[in-house]
């Protein structure tokens, strides 16, 4: 109890401080929005490097290959900022309801979230590597077979409406809890940064663990990007396991 006590004075307050957000001017916001996007793209390179360079010095690689891929990564926040921006305008306008409390429901919210998004995303992106959308679109960023963190940046720009798309069509649908949310946004990184190190941070003993032989490590991402026909999956390999596109 006094722990959940510690976590109610920290975090409720969260409720005050987006409606005070609210009250700023929409250039203001749009420019928050922007910051907070280019520091995570940062974050994720920094973080990146300082692992490939602890676990594995000698497959360092540039942080980009060459000048496009900056231009690349640039138009990607952009177009993160004006999802961010849609979702904030869309919970302004009543069309996505956020709820506060601190409770089981975080947990469970985030679950769903977790679960949903990747079932989205499995779903989009198997549709993108079937049909003509993978030349005109997907491709580009299947230019990396031996993706690095930057990659995580280098998409076409239908593909980053397109997923931040899902992501504001789930939010409509349901009232979640603003720090599942949080929670579910944080991991997603992580799982992006994961997927993109070029190396596998993960003992493979550790990675048959009774939950962890499930998520989708490093490992299966990258042999995504080395067998596209295979390991569509995002946060989990449950749907590949499902649906016969699992490559062991």
């Amino acid at each position: 109890m006094r722990y959940l006590a510690i976590f109610r004075l920290i975090i409720v307050p969260m409720q005050q401080f987006l409606q005070s957000f609210a009250t700023l001017s929409e250039w203001l916001i749009g420019a928050v929005f922007l910051v907070e996007n280019v520091l995570l793209t940062v974050l994720v390179l920094v973080l990146g490097r300082n692992i490939q360079r602890r676990l594995s010095p000698q497959t360092v690689t540039p942080i980009a290959a060459t000048r496009n891929e900056w231009i690349i990564c640039a138009g990607t926040n952009m177009l993160n900022t004006v999802v961010t921006y849609a979702g904030y305008w869309l919970w302004k306008q009543g069309f996505i309801t956020i709820s506060y409390e601190v409770s089981w429901k975080v947990i469970t919210h985030f679950l769903l979230l977790f679960m949903a998004m990747d079932l989205l995303m499995f779903l989009f992106h198997y549709l993108i590597h079937k049909t003509f959308l993978y030349r005109a679109v997907h491709g580009l960023h299947h230019q990396a077979i031996h993706p690095k963190p930057m990659d995580l940046f280098i998409l076409h720009p239908v593909e980053t409406v397109c997923f931040g798309g899902l992501w504001l069509f789930l939010l409509m649908l349901f009232p979640f809890n603003i720090y599942a949310i949080i929670l579910y946004l944080t991991l997603n990184l992580a799982f992006g940064l994961t997927g993109h190190l070029g190396i596998e941070p993960l003992p493979a003993a550790i990675r048959q663990w009774p939950v962890l032989r499930y998520l989708g490590t490093s490992t299966f991402h990258h042999e995504h990007h080395e067998y596209v026909g295979y390991n569509f999956g995002f946060y989990t390999n449950l749907w590949d396991r499902l649906f016969g596109t699992y490559r062991r």
